[in-house]
């Protein structure tokens, strides 16, 4: 699909009319644009925030129950906020080049947020073939013990599967049984699953896995083993995750998967799909 490019986009967000039918077209086809009293898809235009249905006679919000419809800003500004975050503008930066407040920006991009993490949550397939497993530990630089163990890191787990994507999971600590859960839930049973030679993987071999690792210390990579992959996510989400100077323990979660998606999503056209999260009908 084209990409949505600045001169493009600014021509669509010359007034409010224009922008409304660009999402307006694009929420019906998504969707589509039913009545929620009756259901009919047959409509008047009344003005940019309301149709009337031609079967009820009910008026309606186009964009009802869809995260779009949140936030009180105009729709240029909402196109303008979907654009800023492809692009990875920090929200405090954004909220000058919008003409919105620092709050409403930062809660702007929060829904997208909310949007991402959903769609995230409704396509978690199985990881399958061959897969490399790793742990990462988030937060500040601090004094004291680091790596394994570190108080005050939030540690996330993440599977790599070869030639597809990456999923990642917050866990409560690094001990093995926390690692096996996140594993059996995400892993198709018959993978190889590549590790670094911490010992907690080794229960992974009877799980229905097959298991192989490496010693970093030692060895940079050996054959076919080796977890590159899932370490140049490390490396993907820890450079933009630094730019926002602290996140709260509460809203990690919404940017680690913002990061995951990112990376799955690298080829595509981003602007579209989060136009596509926001219009769609989500309960959240």
């Amino acid at each position: 699909m084209e990409l949505m490019d600045l001169i493009q986009l600014s021509k669509i967000c010359q007034n409010e009319e224009e922008a409304f039918t660009f999402l307006f077209n694009k929420k019906r086809q998504i969707s589509g644009l039913q009545c929620p009293n009756c259901g009919s898809e047959d409509f008047y235009k009344m003005h940019l925030k309301r149709l009337r249905c031609r079967i009820c006679k009910r008026d309606y919000h186009p964009f009802s129950g869809t995260l779009l419809n949140e936030l009180r800003i105009s729709y240029c500004a909402w196109l303008w906020l979907i654009k800023l975050f492809e692009l990875e503008v920090s929200a405090r930066k954004a909220s000058f080049q919008v003409n919105l407040s620092y709050p409403t920006t930062l809660k702007g991009f929060h829904t997208i947020r909310r949007g991402i993490l959903y769609h995230v949550s409704q396509n978690d397939d199985l990881l399958k073939g061959e897969i490399e497993a790793d742990k990462s530990y988030f937060g500040g630089k601090r004094n004291g013990k680091r790596g394994r163990g570190a108080g005050h890191k939030t540690i996330v787990f993440g599977i790599l599967e070869r030639g597809g994507k990456v999923t990642v999971s917050i866990v409560p600590n690094a001990s093995a049984q926390a690692l096996l859960n996140e594993t059996v839930k995400k892993v198709r049973r018959g993978s190889i699953i590549y590790t670094d030679q911490w010992k907690g993987y080794d229960s992974l071999m009877f799980c229905g896995y097959k298991h192989l690792n490496i010693n970093h210390q030692h060895k940079f990579k050996q054959g076919k083993v080796y977890i590159n992959g899932v370490e140049g996510f490390w490396s993907f989400a820890k450079e933009r995750l630094i730019k926002h100077h602290g996140i709260s323990r509460e809203k990690f979660l919404f940017y680690i998967k913002e990061m995951e998606w990112r990376y799955n999503h690298k080829e595509e056209n981003l602007f579209d799909l989060i136009a596509s999260y926001l219009l769609g009908a989500v309960s959240l």
